[in-house]
């Protein structure tokens, strides 16, 4: 808590002319961009598909999310629900565009885990995607390795993540979601 008290002490004194503080504004007001992440709050039902490795078969699992925007309008907060191989899967995933850096930042944590899945990317407009890469731990290798997500917002109600994991080196898809939205 004293850090976090800290930090922001350390911001106030570095905004210090007009056109810095201006800066400091235009980076923590909700944009446009956080606009359209309030257009995807709600009730969503999933269905999903996982591969484990290249060729292997198919595991299809059905889960419900929540979105909704936190912190006055500024970060989308989606909260999972669901069962995979049988047992009880709760996520929660945090998506963020910054205002300065112009990317989207994605943060991800589930019961299925310990860590923490990072990765940031950008907007197409023209094709409504939003390509992201990070990194999230390998609890084999005990590394973190590269992920990747291409999400499709394909209209007001329907959503497709993609996500792709590598195997020797390649990418290979490693899961799909398809996203209805409810309410």
């Amino acid at each position: 808590m004293g850090s976090i008290i800290f930090s922001a002490l350390s911001l106030s004194v570095v905004a210090q002319s007009e056109e810095d503080n201006k800066k400091w504004m235009e980076y923590a007001t909700p944009s446009t961009m956080q606009k359209m992440m309030a257009s995807w709050d709600g009730e969503w039902d999933e269905d999903i598909t996982m591969w484990m490795a290249p060729g292997a078969p198919e595991q299809k699992s059905k889960a419900s999310c929540v979105n909704r925007m936190i912190l006055d309008g500024r970060y989308q907060e989606s909260v999972h629900k669901g069962e995979f191989a049988g047992m009880p899967f709760n996520g929660i995933g945090i998506l963020a565009w910054d205002n300065t850096l112009k990317v989207f930042v994605n943060t991800w944590i589930d019961n299925f885990g310990t860590g923490m899945m990072y990765m940031t990317g950008s907007w197409d407009e023209k094709s409504k995607v939003i390509s992201l890469s990070g990194t999230m731990t390998d609890p084999i290798s005990g590394k973190a390795v590269p992920v990747r997500q291409v999400v499709r917002i394909i209209d007001d109600k329907t959503q497709v993540m993609e996500q792709y994991m590598q195997n020797n080196g390649k990418d290979f898809l490693n899961m799909s979601i398809t996203m209805k939205k409810r309410k």
